[in-house]
């Protein structure tokens, strides 16, 4: 059996590897296909996860795997999750603010997560009962308890937009400072205490629970719009708040008549 910090650690250093793939591909010509959710998709997708994937497979060996670009390998309960690059239609404008989400599930819930921005040499970095670091420096989710006082991120506006117009309405009049955004870099930032919630809506496992092990290893919360702890059967709306005061009103917000 290997240490849980232990674990972290491999886990820290697959990205590490793995994030010179994908930075070989950043801000070169890329070829885009089309998934069939209408998602982009490049090659260094593909190759960023292929790398994760055979690291994992060699430190190991057996466990099973989920994957956004190659699916899941194995079966149980307990699983890895990678996103190799969360944010592709960033890295495909050349934005530094895409990611990379390794994580793993044990007993259904996320305990270990760890969020690279390789472009920005930044890794976040949790572990149930741990605590969470940036870069190795121990970060901690803010205190903020209050919606009004809040450093608010909106992630995924056109699709909340689209799928729960009256709570975007809301969510635009509330906290003291609100910024919109996409994909994993808001949520780190509610880790390391400099923003204090984020709302998000459609993501898929491989987005969401590698970032909650890390949030909630933090000091933080994230659930789903219901308050309900996220799962690989989660419907892709997520609430990230620094506190469990700032948590329900925002839960209360989002589920207002």
């Amino acid at each position: 059996m290997i240490p849980p910090s232990d674990r972290l650690d491999v886990a820290i250093e697959i990205t590490r590897l793995a994030a010179q793939v994908s930075l070989g591909h950043f801000r070169k010509r890329l070829e885009i296909d089309t998934k069939a959710d209408q998602s982009p998709v490049t090659a260094a997708d593909r190759e960023t996860e292929a790398a994760i994937r055979a690291e994992l497979e060699r430190r190991f060996p057996g466990e099973p795997i989920f994957g956004e670009e190659y699916g899941r390998s194995g079966s149980g309960e307990d699983l890895w999750i990678v996103d190799p690059i969360d944010g592709t239609r960033s890295f495909i404008v050349g934005l530094p603010l895409f990611g990379m989400l390794l994580g793993h599930v044990r007993g259904g819930r996320p305990w270990l997560g760890v969020i690279r921005m390789p472009a920005l040499d930044e890794v976040y970095a949790g572990l149930a009962g741990h605590g969470a670091t940036r870069n190795g420096t121990p970060i901690r989710a803010s205190d903020c308890r209050r919606l009004d006082d809040a450093r608010l991120m909106i992630n995924e506006v056109d699709r909340i937009a689209a799928g729960a117009p009256r709570a975007l309405d809301r969510l635009l009049g509330a906290g003291a400072l609100r910024r919109t955004g996409a994909d994993c870099y808001p949520h780190a930032l509610v880790a390391a205490g400099t923003a204090d919630a984020v709302v998000d809506y459609g993501l898929e496992p491989y987005d969401f629970l590698p970032v909650a092990a890390v949030v909630e290893a933090a000091g933080g919360l994230m659930t789903d719009w219901a308050g309900a702890p996220l799962t690989m059967a989660s419907d892709g709306r997520t609430v990230t708040a620094a506190t469990p005061d700032l948590h329900a009103e925002l839960i209360a917000l989002l589920n207002r008549p």
